[in-house]
């Protein structure tokens, strides 16, 4: 089973853990409905539609409501801490929560606890966190955008905010940061970097660029770094390698943008019913 771990911003929103459905807009988990607009979400929309596509089972939710505190980041370690161990996920993907490095330590604890150590993915703050702790070679997949792999090829920052100003956001230089990120033990096995070019690495290798179709309007829209994650776990889950399901989500990701015929007044919504056709538009089966 794929299961997602994140957070939404709702300060209320105690632990939640369910099976993902989707209609439209919204998402529903454990009786709750969210939104789909950017963030955990957008990822498990995303996740959920490539899924129904490929005729696999809806992922599995882990939520909490977290503002930016990390109060409620905080809860869902803790309850992941206790339960992972007697779970059975086959794929686990960890998004927005506040980076806290002794209670990612516990979760890894427990991870490694389980009777088979699932597939790790990370983005956004478990990524983060995943680095500052020096585990970041415990996990099979990061999927950063350009300033976060920024922060990973910058071997002397503790945190994203003291990233060094001559390596931010210089996509110019991904290839030079992707091979600092893994000199200094900061990436995980495997690595798609997200921007104008996408960029599939295996252990310090690119194996594939992806830079068509190019849709620039896309950039301005919130979640779409979100939805490359959510396709690339569920082509995962559906059995294709991980560097060949992270070329592969990259390129459904743009296709559904072109195919959403993006303007200013385009939703992360709109991208997402369209990735069902973009899949439509890729032969996964000279990818397994």
């Amino acid at each position: 089973m794929l299961a997602i771990v994140g957070t939404v911003p709702d300060a209320a929103l105690p632990v939640l853990t369910g099976t993902v459905t989707l209609d439209g807009t919204t998402i529903t988990v454990a009786g709750r409905r969210f939104p789909v607009n950017r963030g955990t979400p957008a990822l498990l929309a995303a996740a959920a539609v490539t899924s129904r596509a490929l005729g696999r089972p809806a992922p599995l939710a882990y939520l909490v409501g977290d503002i930016g505190r990390g109060d409620g980041s905080r809860r869902l370690y803790a309850h992941l801490a206790e339960h992972l161990a007697t779970a059975d996920h086959r794929i686990m993907v960890f998004h927005y929560l506040q980076p806290d490095v002794d209670w990612h330590g516990r979760v890894l604890l427990a991870l490694q606890e389980m009777a088979r150590t699932p597939l790790l993915i990370a983005d956004a703050g478990f990524m983060y966190v995943a680095k500052m702790s020096g585990q970041a070679e415990a996990y099979d997949l990061f999927t950063p955008d350009i300033g976060e792999l920024a922060f990973l090829a910058d071997e002397k920052a503790p945190h994203p905010f003291y990233t060094r100003g001559f390596i931010l956001h210089m996509e110019e230089r991904a290839e030079e940061m992707i091979d600092m990120a893994y000199r200094h033990g900061n990436a995980a096995q495997h690595l798609l970097v997200k921007g104008r070019r996408d960029y599939v690495v295996e252990r310090g290798s690119i194996r594939a660029v992806v830079d068509t179709p190019s849709v620039p309007e896309l950039e301005p829209i919130g979640g779409t770094g979100d939805t490359v994650t959510g396709i690339a776990a569920a082509l995962i889950q559906a059995g294709l390698p991980i560097p060949a399901a992270a070329e592969a989500a990259a390129r459904i990701n743009r296709i559904a943008g072109r195919l959403a015929q993006p303007n200013p007044a385009t939703q992360v919504t709109d991208i997402i019913a369209c990735i069902e056709r973009a899949i439509d538009e890729i032969d996964l089966s000279a990818a397994c």
